[in-house]
């Protein structure tokens, strides 16, 4: 019996001798899940119509290519370039070049265009008439006080005859620049973003693409005069110079510049928007 107890106690030995010399440490099981992919994030700052829209209808895909987007719509023509030279934007998707580089001259900003996407044809809205000849003696017509727009808008007058301007002053031109008015028209210079609002007040307004498309507007339908499909003003993607080269802005433009979207520009904005490659 003392033989038998003997041999039991030895093989408890045996066993906790074993168990003192495994490692006391386990290398942890690895999960079969996937680890989440992280998403780069780009913040885009946006007109609300129609680059938020066309932005936002390419977010899934950009998704699939590991970027996450982000909007941030702005109502004007001024914040937008400001917060991108600021670093609060990684690119901003609302102006048209020429307008881009005004304002890089006039405020010293490192900004460039990464290409164009549509055109947004601008026009002159008038209250009740149906054509320009019925434009009235000393009518009032409101235009856009930015530099580029202002002189885009009287170029589109001049074009169509209402009035004729100084040579050579091209897109900088101003009203202090008419020098033949035939109508006598007044011409008062106001925000862009607030045109479509004071439409009801006076005679007429030459209004940017976007801001009448938000106010129920289409140049096609709604305008006397409009600019035609061979406008050199295409809304463009910006960002700081130097990273233009970047993945994720190569894969923002490949999607922005895509069939998918040439197909709901053409299907949906009745010529008030226009693609531009």
């Amino acid at each position: 019996m003392k033989k038998i107890l003997s041999l039991i106690l030895i093989a408890i030995l045996s066993l906790s001798l074993l168990a003192g010399c495994a490692p006391k440490d386990k290398a942890p099981v690895e999960s079969s899940a996937e680890a989440p992919v992280e998403l780069e994030e780009i913040v885009i700052g946006v007109s609300p119509e129609p680059h938020s829209k066309l932005v936002s209808l390419i977010s899934d895909n950009l998704e699939e290519e590991g970027i996450k987007v982000k909007l941030i719509e702005f109502t004007d023509y001024v914040k937008p370039n400001h917060a991108l030279a600021d670093g609060e934007l990684d690119a901003n998707f609302f102006q048209h070049k020429p307008y881009l580089d005004d304002f890089i001259a006039q405020e010293n900003l490192d900004l460039i265009s990464i290409g164009g996407v549509h055109v947004e044809p601008m026009a002159l809205y008038v209250n009740g008439l149906e054509s320009i000849d019925d434009i009235p003696e000393g009518a009032e017509i409101a235009i856009p006080n930015d530099t580029v727009n202002g002189g885009r808008a009287l170029l589109l007058l001049q074009e169509n005859g209402l009035i004729k301007l100084k040579d050579g002053v091209g897109l900088a031109a101003t009203e202090n620049d008419v020098v033949e008015n035939p109508k006598n028209i007044k011409f008062t210079a106001l925000e862009a973003a607030t045109l479509p609002r004071v439409l009801g007040e006076i005679d007429g307004a030459v209004i940017n693409g976007n801001y009448a498309l938000e106010a129920g507007l289409n140049p096609v339908e709604d305008g006397v005069v409009i600019e035609g499909k061979e406008s050199p003003y295409a809304n463009i993607v910006a960002v700081r110079a130097g990273e233009e080269n970047e993945e994720k802005f190569v894969k923002l433009m490949e999607a922005l510049q895509s069939d998918e979207i040439r197909a709901y520009i053409e299907e949906n904005y009745d010529g008030g928007v226009v693609p531009a490659f």
